[in-house]
C-alpha cells in the first residue's frame, strides 16, 4: 500500500514494547502491506518490524530469499503477534539494522528457532528456522519488545561503524 519512513535511533518509539494485534482485519492487512512495501524498497533489507515504521503493534515482515547466509527460508513472511517457542545453539555474528544505519554489532543469537504467530490469512503459522533466518526472526522479535541490536551486543568493543552503505 505504501512505502513508509523508517524511524532511526534515538527515536524513543523504537524502545517501546508493542501491543498485540489480536484480529487480522483490514487495518492489520494494510499494516502488512506497508511492512512489505517498505522492506522491498530498501536494498538488502531482510526484515522490518511495525515499530520501525511508527506502529506500536506486534507485527513484522521477514524475507531472507537469496541471502548468501540463509539455509532455511520461509519466503516472504508477515507474522502478527509472534512468539518464540524454542531456541537453541547461540552463535555470535554481525548484525545491522535500518533503524541504526551507521553501525553494526556482534550479537549472540540462537541459530535454531521455532516461532509461532498469525499469518495474513488469519491462521496460525509456525516457522522452523535456522542460521540467518533464525537471526532475522529474533532481531524482529526484539523490535516488538522495544530492544535494538545495540541492547544485545556482546560488549562495547563489539560495535562498528558500517563500512558499506547499501
Amino acid at each position: 500500500m505504501a512505502v513508509r519512513p523508517v524511524l532511526v535511533l534515538p527515536d524513543p518509539f523504537l524502545q517501546r514494547p508493542s501491543a498485540k494485534v489480536g484480529t487480522v482485519d483490514a487495518r492489520a492487512l494494510a499494516l502488512a502491506a506497508d511492512l512489505l512495501d517498505t522492506m522491498r524498497d530498501r536494498p538488502a533489507c531482510v526484515g522490518l518490524a511495525a515499530p520501525q515504521i511508527g506502529v506500536g503493534l506486534r507485527a513484522f515482515a521477514v524475507d531472507v530469499t537469496g541471502h548468501r547466509k540463509a539455509r532455511s527460508c520461509a519466503g516472504e513472511l508477515v507474522l502478527f503477534d509472534p512468539e518464540l517457542l524454542s531456541s537453541a545453539s547461540p552463535q555470535l555474528a554481525r548484525e545491522g539494522c535500518l533503524s541504526i544505519p551507521d553501525l553494526t554489532g556482534d550479537v549472540a543469537r540462537a541459530t535454531e528457532v521455532v516461532v509461532r504467530g498469525i499469518g495474513i490469512d488469519g491462521g496460525e503459522r509456525v516457522v522452523h528456522a535456522d542460521a540467518f533466518e533464525a537471526r532475522a526472526l529474533l532481531h524482529e522479535l526484539d523490535h516488538l519488545d522495544g530492544f535494538l541490536f545495540l541492547d544485545r551486543v556482546s560488549s562495547a568493543h563489539s560495535v562498528y561503524r558500517r563500512k558499506v552503505y547499501r
